[in-house]
């Protein structure tokens, strides 16, 4: 069988024409993927600047909140304890030697307290050294503070000590912790506070319950109000965690923060 010459000028026209846009099209390939391979970087390097820069602000609030704790604790402890030991010591007679050893003793007793209260206002002072000891040194410590205000009864439960190697996380953690214990302060109106850890299936699990007014879920994330926990279910994200947010008025709140112990 015999191949005309029309035939042959138009294979050899195919496979020029083949030859020619193979090229084109494989340089358009890696013009396309390279600039799909800068976008993503230019993305990571948002996305690391995003997370340093939230860091950064986290570590700013968690020094803010341990602040407005002393503030409060040398205003309404320390304060009161130095008042006390004032007017005691204002009210001592001389002359009458029982009542005055009864009041040195009131007085040595007060500035006991005093002392103990000072020495746990230095603990809260080295906030990174307890992060550095582990996050649930850390919680404890904080949690300590709200029970000695006698305003609320606080219940902990440990199944687990939340440490992580990379401390930039524990402090995002811890700030979400002091941020769901502030909405409580000023929100819930509550009387007792349950907070149990545990350590389930490569999580830890921070779970945080209180018997105040509660609120509506949904309702609260469409406004303003809501602002605080689209703030804690955005930064439980920036660390691959969820958090969990359940509440019914009139019948308390629950937040779960669930957090992968590793990337």
């Amino acid at each position: 069988m015999q191949v005309s010459s029309t035939e042959i000028i138009y294979l050899i026209g195919l496979c020029s024409i083949i030859f020619l846009i193979a090229p084109v099209f494989l340089i358009i390939y890696v013009l396309l993927y390279n600039r799909r391979k800068r976008k993503h970087a230019e993305e990571k390097v948002a996305m690391q600047i995003n997370y340093e820069n939230e860091l950064l602000r986290t570590q700013m609030e968690v020094q803010e909140q341990t602040f407005k704790t002393i503030a409060y604790n040398l205003h309404d402890n320390i304060g009161q304890l130095l008042s006390l030991i004032t007017i005691t010591l204002s009210s001592v007679n001389v002359n009458d030697s029982y009542k005055t050893a009864e009041k040195i003793s009131i007085i040595e007793d007060l500035t006991k307290r005093s002392m103990k209260e000072v020495k746990a206002l230095s603990r809260l002072l080295h906030g990174e050294e307890l992060l550095g000891k582990g996050l649930t040194a850390a919680i404890e410590a904080e949690l300590d503070f709200l029970q000695r205000s006698d305003r609320y009864k606080i219940n902990f439960t440990k199944h687990a000590d939340i440490v992580f190697d990379d401390s930039s996380k524990a402090i995002i953690v811890f700030r979400l912790f002091q941020e769901i214990i502030n909405n409580i302060i000023q929100h819930a109106r509550a009387t007792e506070i349950f907070i149990t850890l545990e350590q389930v299936a490569g999580m830890y699990k921070i779970i945080m319950r209180d018997n105040g007014v509660g609120f509506d879920v949904d309702q609260t994330m469409t406004t303003k109000t809501g602002m605080g926990l689209l703030n804690i279910t955005k930064r439980a994200a920036m660390i691959k965690g969820t958090a969990y947010i359940s509440s019914v008025p009139e019948h308390g709140t629950v937040i779960i923060l669930n957090i992968p112990i590793t990337d």
